[in-house]
């Protein structure tokens, strides 16, 4: 509970608490009471039992490091967002086509990182994507610049050493510097996709001024 409360006094809005964790249901409550404006999910779900409790509990999301095609069906008819973990091309599309609004690309870094978030959106940029696994907060920027929707960070905010100290200062530094790394790179892509849009618009304009031009000199 302290952790997790100094990740979001951090600043981390959506934080998702892991199923090993011990009284994860009872946490998972308590912390969407103690914070209603926040999002709390539970990750490494596997059994349909699991995500049905977690859902009675609270959990706005779910996350898993497979396709669970029992859980999609549980969720299909909530607002619970179901995160299913995909790992090959076949694997992104087969869980997308299942139903799977979003999908967890794990373990990202043993895949090739954003490097592999770059290359799998190029025929799948209709999905979205999230990014897990060995993720540094330094490394938050690339991911979004390559695609990744959002990323999933674990011991680049609950530090090993930090966690063994009880030393939830370190965690809320840590969170900290994480939310800032993160509105940063939005903020980048936004500014990014607006000049598109213009360059898009200038280049259109122009187009638009060619034809009118070949119109009148009966090109």
């Amino acid at each position: 509970m302290e952790a997790a409360r100094a990740a979001v006094n951090g600043g981390i809005a959506v934080l998702e608490i892991v199923r090993s964790t011990p009284g994860v249901f009872e946490v998972l409550q308590a912390l969407a009471n103690e914070y209603p404006t926040k999002a709390f999910g539970v990750g490494t779900v596997l059994t349909a039992q699991d995500a049905k409790t977690a859902m009675k509990a609270g959990a706005k999301f779910l996350m898993s490091p497979a396709t669970v095609n029992d859980i999609l069906d549980d969720v299909r008819d909530t607002d619970v967002l179901y995160m299913p973990g995909v790992m090959t091309p076949t694997e992104i599309y087969s869980a997308h086509n299942a139903g799977a609004k979003i999908v967890k690309i794990y373990p990202v870094s043993a895949l090739g990182g954003e490097r592999y978030i770059s290359a799998i959106r190029k025929p799948f940029s209709h999905i979205p994507m999230v990014a897990s696994q060995g993720i540094t907060i330094d490394s938050v920027g690339d991911y979004i610049a390559q695609g990744a929707i959002s990323v999933v960070l674990s011991d680049a905010i609950f530090d090993k050493e930090a966690m063994n100290q009880n030393n939830f200062d370190v965690v809320n530094r840590l969170a900290t510097s994480a939310a800032v790394q993160g509105k940063i790179a939005v903020e980048r892509l936004a500014f990014s996709l607006s000049l598109s849009v213009l360059y898009y618009l200038s280049a259109s304009s122009s187009i638009s001024l060619l034809f009118q031009c070949c119109f009148c000199f009966g090109l």
